[in-house]
């Protein structure tokens, strides 16, 4: 079973520029919203295995990813593909809604 990448302020650069589309989760520990949607990503990175990458940034552990996109609120989930910011959701949603996402940008 995959697992959501764990992506920090030193590799973002590198997966998102990953050859698949990536969902990137930004969350904190203390978030009630991020603990719901957390499950559902987990879900994601075993639904896409192979064809997106499903990756999660800690808000307070990376604070210049966080800076970079002026995440304000959180759960924020940003869809790329090539390196840019194709679609974006702030707060927690069904997995249905995510799940449209990638699937708009999956090949």
């Amino acid at each position: 079973m995959s697992k959501p990448v764990e992506i920090t302020d030193n590799n973002f650069s590198e997966i998102i520029n990953s050859d698949q589309p990536v969902l990137v989760d930004f969350w904190a520990e203390w978030c009630g919203p991020c603990k719901m949607i957390g499950p559902v990503v987990e879900e994601l990175a075993s639904d896409y295995d192979g064809k997106a990458v499903i990756g999660k940034v800690d808000v307070d552990a990376n604070p210049e990813v966080s800076a970079k996109f002026g995440i304000r609120s959180i759960p924020t989930l940003l869809v790329f593909k090539n390196g840019e910011i194709v679609d974006k959701q702030i707060g927690a949603v069904p997995k249905s809604v995510l799940s449209q996402k990638l699937d708009a940008q999956v090949a």
